[in-house]
């Protein structure tokens, strides 16, 4: 196409093809589903009305991940489980020593417990 104004000529240039892309998605990233993982995958996004990799992309960017646990809250668990074993081997010492022995050692797992409840229990998470 060429328009003349005053004298020059002015001739535009056109790139053949689609236009480029602002974004574009170069990099691959490989997920292994089950068949009843990608049915339910592929439901979701015909009912969004989106291609089943543009859903996967809006749900990885909207997802929210909380770990398991973190240290501390481990450590508990761990101390907890030792309370357990604790008061399983007092529950066998009342069967061979009687209840006197045992009643000392359960006040000391009970405030051990106590202590665990509190800090479950003021945690914030």
């Amino acid at each position: 196409m060429t328009a003349t104004t005053e004298n020059k000529t002015i001739t535009k240039v056109r790139t053949p093809g689609r236009p480029k892309k602002t974004i574009r998605r170069s990099d691959f990233l490989m997920v292994r589903l089950t068949p009843t993982e990608r049915i339910l995958i592929e439901g979701r996004a015909k009912n969004a009305g989106l291609k089943p990799s543009e859903w996967f992309r809006r749900a990885a960017k909207n997802a929210k991940v909380f770990p398991r646990f973190t240290v501390e809250e481990t450590g508990w668990f761990r101390m907890l489980a030792g309370v357990a074993n604790n008061l399983n081997q007092l529950t066998h010492l009342a069967h061979v020593a009687g209840l006197f022995t045992l009643a000392m050692k359960c006040q000391t797992i009970l405030k051990q417990v106590e202590e665990l409840i509190t800090k479950f229990s003021s945690h914030d998470g």
